[in-house]
Formats: structure tokens, C-alpha cells, sequence
């Protein structure tokens, strides 16, 4: 069964943090390197997305312990994957063999663990993460005007890594942890454009992520959704940022305006001063079943501090109910910026001037 029919019929759970796993393993500069990149002039310690390449049993590991906790839906090891990020590394020409690694790692868990288990259906998301460089928030303080890329900078930047995960097998792809809207168009219009050329129909998932309520751009939560809208999104939803209990009000907001599915993979708590997340899995399963008793969400997991116990704890609670019924609106015209402006047949004369001044 496909995702598109097996999220009508349950909640879908994502698996939780990677980079929490991996730094589980106290990692040296020389196993970050393996053998293939003993090279290059720059550490590599931190790039987690290179393990998919010089310790894929480790990889392959966290992808079975997700598995056996219950996740649906297991991530690849991609979230730093696109040639923006990987440059920094000085890997940046790594970028499809990276990525095509990592699917081929989510994917070859999952098989391993379908052969002993049939009856269930689990899927491969490819993780598309943000990169350092932002189309709307200016690179210099005293330069409004002032960008580090360009927008077919960014399109470019993330084609090998698309190619990569679907050259990899995904089922489906996640471009998550959205901080800047614009970012994540030049991104969807990558994936249009491979999907279409290659006629394929792979679902989209979009997650952004906020502060105080509003993307680190400066969009609102519901000017963010309706900038999407348009991309004929599997699902939409929300990560990182915070932990359940205060993402909830915002959880609940995209809930009652989304004509598609509803995410959310919230982070443990908060982190304390050692940077170390220390909410349970049981405390995090009781505030995320308040998402679930109001029907908020289609697709629930974690994100940064989550480990296997919080997907194991969140997986029991989530088979006692239903998924979100996906509503209809009736269509309205909304010009986003960082906020929504809907014209209705009520709102009457609209004056359009120029504010630049």
C-alpha cells in the first residue's frame, strides 16, 4: 500500500532525531573520514551526512532501532545533504553520492525489517534540510539589498541532492526545518521540475519552523501555509522550534486551515545549559496525545532529542485514535508577505499604494 492510502487509514508516526543518535556514538574525527576522505584540508567531524558513505552500519542501525520502536516513517540520513552546506566541508562534488547513500540506507532498512515483520507497511522519507544562506533575510546589516545567493543559486544547490534520494528509492520527499519561505520555493520548484520531467509522483511533505510564531524570515503561520498551498503538498507541518507543549497552539492553528495533511515533530523539551534534552519519552507521549484527542495531526514524531524510547512511547499512544479529517474551504484570494491579505467579495474598495517610502 502506498502513503497517499495508508495515512487515510491511521496516523502515521515519523521516526525521531538523527543527529541525537549519532553523537551517541562518540564519533572521532577519523570515523567522520573513514577511508575515503582522509584528504581533505578541512575536519569533517560534524557531517553527519558523510556517515552515510564512511559508517553505514551505523547508519543502518539508528534507521532499525527507529523501526523497531514503531516509526512509519524513517528519515534519511540528508538533512545537511545540499552543495550550499557540503561546501563548508569542502564535499560539495559529494552531493548525489551522498544523498543516494542515505536512501539506500533508509531503504535497505526498512526492507530488512519488512521481511520479518509483512504485516506492517513502513516508508522512506529523503530529508531535505535548510541551508546557512536565506533568499529573504539581507546577508549585511548595513545593506538591505544584500544576498549571499540567488534564488537559481539555491535551485541549483539542491538538484543533485533530489536526484540523489529518488535515484535512492524514497517514497516520499520532506523539505523540513523551513526558516525562509523563498528557500523552500526554490525547492519545490527543483522537485516540479525533476518530478515532471521524469513523470513521476512522488508526495511532498513541508515542515517549517518557528520563533514566537513566525519564521525567522518573518512570515506568519498562516502566510507561510497559504505560500505553499499551491505546491500540491502531501502534508504541511512543523518541527524543531520548541517541544510539543508549546508548539501546540501552533499545531492547532495549521490544523484548521490546511486543505492537506498535518506534521509536527517537535523537539524533546527544551535543551538545559549542557545542551542535553532530558523530557522522557512518556512525558513527551502525554503532551503529543493532547495533539492527537483534538485531531491536530495525520503525521506525528520527533525531533532534536528524541531518541528510539520517545518514538516507542509516542507509537503505543497513537494507535488508540484517528487521523485528522482533511477539511474543504471555499477559495479566497491571499497575497502573502509576512502576513496574509484575503479579498473577499466583503472587502469591498482596496487602495494599493506604495509603503516603500
Amino acid at each position: 500500500m502506498n502513503i497517499r492510502e495508508e495515512i487515510k487509514r491511521r496516523i502515521l508516526v515519523l521516526d525521531g532525531a538523527m543527529g541525537t543518535m549519532i553523537q551517541s556514538y562518540k564519533l572521532t574525527e577519523q570515523d567522520y573520514r573513514g577511508t575515503g576522505f582522509s584528504e581533505i584540508e578541512v575536519d569533517q567531524k560534524g557531517n553527519n551526512d558523510l556517515l552515510s558513505i564512511t559508517q553505514p552500519d551505523i547508519i543502518e542501525e539508528i534507521h532499525s532501532k527507529y523501526l523497531s520502536a514503531g516509526a512509519d516513517i524513517i528519515e534519511t540520513n540528508s538533512f545537511n545533504a545540499n552543495k550550499i552546506s557540503l561546501i563548508d566541508y569542502k564535499v560539495d562534488d559529494q552531493c548525489y553520492k551522498i544523498n543516494y547513500a542515505s536512501a539506500k540506507l533508509a531503504r535497505k532498512a526498512v526492507d530488512k525489517f519488512l521481511i520479518d515483520h509483512p504485516e506492517e507497511t513502513k516508508f522512506v522519507a529523503g530529508s531535505i534540510g535548510p541551508s546557512s544562506k536565506s533568499l529573504s533575510i539581507a546577508s549585511s546589516g548595513d545593506d538591505p539589498s544584500k544576498r549571499d545567493i540567488t534564488y537559481d543559486i539555491v535551485k541549483e544547490a539542491y538538484k543533485d541532492q533530489v536526484l540523489g534520494l529518488i535515484d535512492g528509492g524514497v517514497d516520499v520527499l520532506l523539505v523540513e526545518t523551513v526558516f525562509d519561505t523563498l528557500n523552500a520555493k526554490a525547492v519545490l520548484n527543483v522537485i516540479s521540475d525533476i518530478l515532471s520531467e521524469r513523470n513521476l509522483d512522488i508526495p511532498i511533505m513541508v515542515s517549517g519552523t518557528l520563533t514566537e510564531g513566525r519564521t525567522l524570515a518573518g512570515q506568519t503561520l498562516d502566510a507561510f501555509y497559504y505560500s505553499l498551498e499551491h505546491a500540491n503538498l502531501f502534508s504541511i507541518g512543523l518541527n524543531c522550534s520548541t517541544g510539543a507543549k508549546e508548539l501546540r497552539s501552533y499545531v492547532e492553528e495549521l490544523a484548521g486551515i490546511a486543505e492537506c495533511n498535518v506534521s509536527a515533530h517537535p523537539n524533546a523539551g527544551f535543551p538545559d545549559q549542557f545542551g542535553d534534552y532530558s523530557q522522557s519519552g512518556r512525558e513527551m507521549a502525554e503532551i503529543v496525545e493532547d495533539y492527537l484527542q483534538n485531531n491536530f495531526v495525520n503525521i506525528i514524531g520527533g525531533c532534536c532529542g528524541t531518541r528510539p524510547e520517545h518514538i516507542k512511547e509516542i507509537a503505543a499512544v497513537v494507535k488508540n485514535y484517528k487521523p485528522r479529517e482533511i477539511p474543504k474551504f471555499d477559495k479566497v484570494s491571499r497575497y502573502c508577505g509576512l502576513e496574509t491579505l484575503a479579498v473577499t467579495k466583503e472587502s469591498n474598495f482596496m487602495n494599493i499604494g506604495e509603503r516603500a517610502n
